[in-house]
């Protein structure tokens, strides 16, 4: 990828780790963990240090766009591919050769309300956005710049 800041969107279900829960971790970071899908992965391998992320709640009710995070360590392999009782254990990766990374995020900040799916397809400039586009299941996808400030638009001007 080109140099400069890039933008992102991880998806999280809130039931399995929320904003909230990244925001009352240790430093508000963690390491991204489980994702075990190749595209996913790839977009993680070409994450760099201040890139920022759109942390986005799947699978809730509704799904949206909650707030931001920020890349602090890029990728690097994924423990919970080794661990025989981790519910991401894969016994196909290799420790000389690991199938799978994570990356640190750290907490930015949290939205005053949260952006729903259908408040972003109402969104004539977010039009073409990855997340929006019908089948797109990536749980980390690319953010265009244009669709990085439209989405901090919404998010000042929708408080509930």
């Amino acid at each position: 990828m080109a140099e400069g800041r890039h933008y992102w969107l991880m998806k999280s279900e809130p039931n399995a780790f929320s904003i909230d829960d990244l925001a009352r971790s240790p430093k508000q970071t963690t390491s991204w963990d489980g994702v075990r899908n190749y595209q996913a992965r790839n977009f993680m391998r070409a994450m760099n240090i201040g890139d920022q992320v759109l942390f986005y709640h799947s699978n809730a009710q509704p799904p949206s766009v909650v707030g931001i995070a920020e890349v602090v360590k890029t990728a690097y392999p994924d423990a919970t591919q080794f661990d025989k009782k981790d519910a991401h254990y894969d016994p196909a990766s290799d420790p000389d050769e690991p199938r799978w990374d994570v990356v640190d995020i750290r907490f930015v900040r949290k939205f005053a309300a949260p952006l729903s799916l259908d408040q972003l397809r109402e969104e004539a400039s977010l039009k073409g956005m990855e997340l929006l586009r019908k089948g797109s299941r990536l749980s980390v996808q690319p953010v265009k710049p244009t669709e990085w400030n439209a989405i901090l638009r919404l998010a000042r001007t929708h408080t509930d």
